[in-house]
């Protein structure tokens, strides 16, 4: 199965990419290449699920890749696919941030690491998973680096647009912008059917509650406790009814997302730990064993640190997940009443949509989805997540019968 098969519903971002890796073999091969064909720093944008790390991987592996004479290049048969697909080769360096942002420390490592000349005598790659999260000082370290790049190496970018908020303009301006679209539910559903074995029925469903986002869809499709959190999610608007639900509600997700991020800590964070001890010789015995002592309160800090910010993070996106279905189940609220005959994103509560759909005027449930909108930037700009979402309820409780307009 080529990498190719992994980017989900994207055919021209993949015909791009398939022919800059083409171009990438003649470069290493010394042969004449077109002008524009291949560039030395790319960058991913488009929606969340839209598979822009996966397809920056699948690049990466297609440059490094040496297929047989019959194959393209990203065969996913060679060694070279096989080792960027398990995060394993040494010239491919993946930046993935487990916080809030990424480091201008750990930015100058990575800029330090790709000037070294390709192990594999191909290219040095750099993949920048959430390049929105720079910080602006370790923007300014890939900048320097991307200004004056070695002959050999490759930085691939993801984020989530070309907005200046997302990337510097200065950044953008030295990127060829690869665009990736929403790919659809039938394209999801068939990747989780040939890929992960799921069943039919099922893929179809999830793909469709994903809204075209792969990861979710199989984390839909496999999860029987994700299912339950977004059935819990999608009670929350027909049940505002009154201020004390309102709030109830803000803290039930609030609470929801801080669990479902204290779960995956939990599997990660004791063994981190465990191999940070180890590393520094904790429990070994003889000469030179005291640099646990002299050096492990500080690294133990450290680590704790950024498990920490990984944990506030991952409770930041659950919850953004749950306002993700909320918008969605306002916005098939606007759909039902428009009578506009497409397809609802959340058919399995479609009772709950129609009666909402009877109580609000077009106008109150626009309002509505602006409020849940509003809680998202309100949480990408670092408000407090309860008082965010508090808020958002707070706007989302329902008019009572005996109100005169329903359009509030």
């Amino acid at each position: 199965m080529s990498v190719w098969d992994d980017v989900v519903g994207q055919p021209t971002a993949v015909a791009t990419l398939r022919e800059a890796a083409a171009a990438a073999a003649d470069v290493v091969a010394g042969r004449p290449v077109a002008q524009g064909a291949m560039t030395h720093a790319w960058l991913f944008t488009g929606p969340p699920g839209s598979g822009r790390s996966v397809a920056a991987r699948a690049f990466a592996a297609a440059l490094e890749c040496r297929p047989d004479p019959a194959d393209e290049r990203g065969c996913g048969h060679c060694a070279a696919c096989h080792t960027v697909r398990a995060g394993t080769h040494p010239d491919v360096h993946l930046v993935v941030p487990s916080g809030l942002s990424i480091a201008v420390q750990d930015m100058r490592q990575i800029v330090l690491t790709a000037g070294r000349v390709p192990t594999s005598r191909r290219w040095q790659v750099v993949v920048i998973e959430d390049a929105d999260r720079l910080t602006e000082s370790a923007a300014n370290a890939l900048l320097k680096a991307i200004e004056e790049p070695p002959s050999r190496t490759v930085f691939l970018l993801c984020a989530p647009s070309t907005h200046p908020d997302d990337v510097s303009v200065t950044i953008r301006s030295r990127c060829r912008v690869v665009s990736l679209r929403t790919p659809s539910a039938q394209a999801v559903a068939e990747v989780l059917v040939r890929r992960d074995g799921i069943d039919p029925a099922d893929a179809e469903w999830a793909a469709k509650a994903a809204q075209g986002h792969v990861g979710r869809a199989r984390w839909l499709a496999r999860d029987a406790d994700a299912r339950d959190r977004r059935r819990a999610v999608l009670a929350v608007p027909a049940a505002l009814t009154r201020l004390d639900r309102c709030l109830a509600a803000a803290d039930d997700l609030v609470r929801a997302a801080e669990q479902d991020a204290a779960a995956r800590s939990a599997s990660l964070d004791e063994p981190e730990r465990a191999a940070l001890a180890q590393s520094l010789g904790a429990g070994a015995t003889g000469r030179g064993t005291s640099a646990w002592v002299r050096g492990g309160a500080g690294a133990l800090k450290d680590l704790e640190r950024r498990q920490k910010s990984r944990a506030t993070r991952t409770a930041r996106d659950a919850l953004d997940r749950a306002l993700v279905d909320l918008a969605a189940f306002f916005r098939d609220v606007l759909v039902h009443q428009a009578h506009a005959g497409v397809a609802l994103a959340h058919p399995d509560v479609s009772g709950d949509i129609a009666r909402l759909a009877s109580v609000l005027s077009a106008e109150g449930a626009l309002r509505r989805l602006d409020a849940v909108l509003g809680a998202r930037e309100a949480l990408e700009l670092n408000v407090k997540p309860r008082i965010a979402v508090e808020a958002m309820t707070a706007q989302l409780r329902l008019p009572s019968v005996s109100e005169p307009s329903l359009g509030h």
